[in-house]
């Protein structure tokens, strides 16, 4: 063959490899811009199947062996939990609006008070706030006249800050739906990603794929799991109590503990404003229920968290904080544990290429915690 012919060659393989890269390329674009608005939402699926895969197996048992009935049940009351509140909550403001309609048809106005005394005395804006308040309270259609720029952009924000919780309850219904199906065959999921992993490193692919499986159990127990706890303890506090929005706070709540900030930032001024509208001795005891509620995670996290897992404060925190910037509600979620799972597969690998051994590895971690 002469050099003629074999730049020939060399370029029609080339032209070859080329058009096979670019359709290879095009097809893995086309193929994620489809599958792109379900990437979170199975994701999330896939963390809460391996996450309550023990849950599920417990289950099972129960219901002899029925392991198909267990995840179509697990799905069902998980939905059912997700919706029925943003139900009722829905049903609740449509009754407030038509009330506040009719009264509105009449200039009607008998749920709003007259802005008592100290509104005025707040520095710079208490003034402007007692007349708007006080003109609500007698004409309410003139308050809005007054007061349409500032209602607008309040209600444009509004409309969408609830347009993105409603989508991310969309999410979470999809994830758990999702993961209910996972769960049927998870002996089969966990053969296909350790085959995955094992295509990137055929020693320690499985390995790497356990070590998924106990990060992921560990941060959803020990970290988000421990969060819902504490919101839920301190939201059941605050609906004893009588504090308005309790819900919403809850929620803040659980934002807090999942991005490791004590949950007693929001239940301290909740606390504070319980001395100010309700009796001394409820209000004393509510506090003394916020500092157990926000102290709780001293208990809590050693009983939860998986042994052998030991993601860093800062880690969750980016994670958590990171992925609501990015994906809302369900981000929070996800980002703590995608980040937590990145972590311990990429300080594995540095472990391994140091030679150090696992009990080394530990050691090294508690002389850092020393020095710190």
């Amino acid at each position: 063959m002469n050099a003629s012919d074999s730049d020939k060659n060399f370029i029609k393989n080339s032209i070859d490899v080329a058009a096979k890269i670019f359709l290879i390329g095009l097809l893995l674009v086309l193929s994620y811009n489809i599958i792109k608005p379900f990437v979170l939402p199975v994701v999330w699926a896939i963390i809460i199947a391996v996450a309550f895969g023990p849950f599920i197996d417990k289950v099972t048992k129960w219901l002899g062996g029925r392991r198909k009935m267990a995840c179509v049940g697990f799905s069902l009351v998980a939905v059912a939990v997700l919706v029925v509140p943003v139900w009722l909550l829905a049903s609740s403001s449509l009754e407030v609006v038509q009330y506040v309609a009719e009264d509105l048809k009449d200039n009607k106005v008998d749920f709003i008070q007259e802005a008592p005394e100290k509104v005025e005395e707040i520095p710079v804006v208490g003034k402007k706030v007692s007349e708007i308040w006080n003109m609500a309270a007698t004409d309410l259609k003139g308050a809005i006249v007054a007061t349409a720029p500032l209602a607008q952009d309040a209600a444009t924000k509004l409309v969408a800050s609830i347009g993105s919780g409603l989508g991310g309850i969309v999410q979470f219904v999809i994830s758990f739906i999702i993961a209910g199906v996972l769960m049927i065959n998870p002996a089969k999921g966990f053969a296909i990603t350790s085959k995955v992993a094992r295509s990137f490193d055929a020693n320690r692919g499985e390995e790497f794929t356990k070590l998924t499986v106990a990060t992921i159990r560990g941060v959803m127990t020990g970290v988000i799991g421990v969060a819902v706890i504490q919101a839920v303890l301190g939201t059941i506090g605050m609906v004893v109590m009588g504090i308005p929005a309790a819900g919403v706070w809850g929620v803040l709540i659980l934002i807090c503990a999942i991005v490791q900030l004590p949950p007693i930032i929001i239940l301290g001024p909740i606390a504070a404003y319980g001395f100010a509208a309700y009796d001394t001795t409820p209000a004393i005891i509510f506090l003394i229920w916020a500092f157990l509620v926000s102290a709780s995670d001293g208990v809590l996290k050693p009983v939860l968290m998986a042994r052998g897992v030991d993601t860093p404060m800062l880690v969750i925190l980016l994670g958590a904080i990171g992925g609501m910037m990015m994906s809302g509600i369900v981000g929070l979620f996800v980002g703590a544990v995608v980040l937590s799972i990145t972590y311990a597969i990429f300080m594995a690998w540095v472990n391994e290429k140091a030679g150090d051994t696992p009990e080394q590895a530990s050691g090294d971690e508690e002389l850092q915690e020393e020095a710190s």
